[in-house]
């Protein structure tokens, strides 16, 4: 919420009901402090503006377990705590919804909300041209070799990524969180920003500069637990039921996770609102451009099986996802639920989540799968069809499509290129597979996703420890460059591809013994429109591959990643322009035929 600020004068505390809000509250002179503790019998705030004195200002309660004061010499910048007292026991909480802290085991800091946005007025791409880049913020870029990446660090890398042709950045959390190495997924005060990326100023700085470049920007949260550690939230103002987390979590069965006794809980209105508002100051104060919702499977569910059902907890999907889509309906939000559950992203009104979109665990697992695979004997090219039609409610763009993210490449698995050789992961096959691999996600329909460094080939597994390693930005210029031209290809950018942005998918011809699969995209479909994809799954050259075309004529080749100039140890074999003659093949009017390379993805369109 933002604050009602009363202009002129400090507000005396009998006037505390007129200033709006929750947390430190910056006001004209002085700041005021709201802190919920409803089983607290006094609190009060400490901190610099009064020497640390625990008695100094004691707060009024107010309705709602609401705790309130006015400290008319407070300012932004200052730091401070609160002191609760609960029965004969007293203690310091950091202020659950601070903006900065010193650190994860510090102190609140009162932060400055004003700032210069600059005239930000980015508009968000349509979903349908949108190319996602998952990354995170202290491995993607170190200015320092002794300390993990800030916002500032990241900006420097801008222009690569300009350069690469994404436009939306898919940040991994970074709300703060225990120590200074992490993945996020572990946040000890939701609503600070981690100091050691840079704090609340230096997120707000990243937004702006990137949308100036040309990115939204997405934020990873998570809501379905907090913490574990390092959380002043747990038995916040000293109350707690069969000793779990007091009046923020779940006090039963249900407080349980897999990353700890901490589920937040979803139907205390309290609750909901620290999780709603949380939700909207991103948006609001961070001008983000969507969220990323992590495991919604454990907002919905108890557990993994997904059968002790939580209602509450996808009622407040439902409200935030409101929320969101009310205040800017050009935001998008996605879950990592990786059930398959159409009703994630269908309306509420439908009794739906109301996600936008879901990452799809049907394209991911039988994709990697098949590029994986040791041997070609062992590819399925029913699964490579299935992935293609898979979807949620008919729409193509209620699905975020992937090779890799940080769970595909970590937690006992690698990256693609370690995956398909661990001794060798730079080699022709993994490199092959690897592009082959990009390929299918640039070209298949829904909303594309790599994972930072893919365009590096970047080997191993993802670890909050190591920075991407850019030297292989010029080992593998190449690779970088055949994953640009599909990136500019997929969002249509020389106006040949239009297909690619388009719904629709149809898998006409799939060669499970020579393991080779073709498929049309199409927007409206025709000629001008319709993009044909071919696609060899094995280390077999073809010289004379037929298949079907949905028209006659010449075909030009738009991409082979085949080419040399991505690699020296790339053929440049393939076929170039070609042409289809009227006889029918595949179910469709015409033929043509390629010369098509092992490993190898050819995209025609027709001018």
């Amino acid at each position: 919420m933002a604050p009602s600020l009363l202009l002129g004068k400090s507000p005396s505390n009998s006037e505390h009901t007129q200033i709006h809000g929750m947390g430190p509250i910056v006001l004209d002179s002085g700041v005021a402090f709201r802190v919920w503790a409803p089983n607290a019998d006094a609190v009060s705030v400490a901190g610099e503006f009064n020497d640390w004195k625990p008695d100094a200002h004691p707060m009024q309660t107010e309705d709602n377990g609401n705790w309130f004061v006015v400290v008319e010499n407070a300012k932004p910048g200052d730091q401070y705590k609160y002191e609760i007292t609960n029965g004969e026991n007293s203690f310091q909480r950091i202020d659950p919804r601070v903006r900065e802290v010193t650190n994860s085991i510090g102190n609140g800091v009162v932060h400055q909300p004003d700032f210069d946005w600059q005239d930000d007025d980015f508009e968000m791409p349509a979903w349908n041209e949108l190319v996602i880049y998952e990354t995170h913020i202290g491995t993607f870029h170190r200015g320092d070799d002794d300390a993990v990446g800030t916002f500032a660090d990241y900006q420097m890398k801008f222009d690569h990524l300009k350069k690469l042709g994404v436009n939306a950045l898919q940040v991994m959390p970074i709300a703060e969180f225990a120590g200074d190495l992490s993945w996020g997924y572990n946040p000890a005060h939701p609503y600070a920003i981690e100091s050691a990326y840079g704090g609340p100023l230096g997120f707000k700085t990243f937004v702006r500069e990137a949308h100036k470049a040309g990115f939204a920007v997405i934020l990873d949260v998570v809501y379905n637990h907090f913490g574990p550690s390092d959380l002043d939230l747990w038995q916040f103002d000293g109350w707690s039921e069969n000793e779990k987390g007091g009046i923020y979590f779940y006090n039963d069965f249900r407080s349980d996770t897999p990353w700890g006794d901490t589920r937040p809980d979803y139907g205390r209105g309290e609750v909901r609102s620290y999780i709603r508002d949380n939700a909207m100051m991103w948006l609001e104060d961070y001008h983000v451009d969507g969220l990323r919702y992590d495991m919604t499977l454990y907002i919905r569910s108890v557990d993994a099986s997904g059968q002790q059902e939580i209602p509450e907890g996808w009622g407040l999907t439902q409200w935030v996802n409101r929320e969101i889509h009310g205040f800017k309906p050009s935001a998008i939000t996605i879950a990592e639920d990786l059930q398959n559950n159409e009703y994630l992203t269908k309306s509420d009104i439908e009794g739906g989540a109301g996600f936008s979109t879901q990452w799809d665990a049907n394209f991911v697992h039988p994709i990697r799968d098949v590029i994986t695979q040791p041997d070609d004997s062992g590819r399925d090219m029913s699964k490579v069809r299935d992935a293609l039609y898979h979807g949620y409610n008919g729409d193509a763009f209620q699905r975020v499509i992937y090779t890799e993210s940080h769970d595909e490449v970590a937690n006992g698995k690698s990256r693609i290129p370690s995956e398909v050789d661990e001794s060798d992961p730079e080699n022709w096959f993994a490199q092959k597979r690897s592009m082959l691999g990009i390929a299918v996600v640039m070209t298949a329909p829904g909303i594309p996703m790599l994972f930072q460094g893919q365009e590096l080939l970047q080997d191993g597994w993802f670890q909050d420890t190591e920075e991407l390693d850019w030297e292989k930005q010029d080992n593998f210029a190449g690779l970088g460059r055949l994953t640009r031209d599909l990136i500019q290809l997929r969002l249509n950018r020389s106006g040949t591809t239009k297909g690619l942005t388009g719904q629709d998918v149809d898998v006409f011809h799939v060669n499970n013994a020579n393991k080779v699969v073709a498929y049309r995209r199409s927007f409206d479909g025709g000629p001008g429109d319709d993009v044909i994809v071919i696609a060899n799954f094995a280390n077999q050259h073809y010289e004379h591959y037929e298949f079907g075309m949905p028209n006659e004529g010449t075909w030009k080749r738009r991409f082979s990643s085949d080419r040399r100039k991505y690699s020296d140890d790339f053929g440049g074999a393939a076929s170039g322009d070609i042409q289809a003659t009227p006889e029918g093949y595949d179910h469709q009017p015409c033929r043509a035929h390629v010369e098509l390379p092992p490993y190898t993805v050819l995209i025609y369109s027709q001018d």
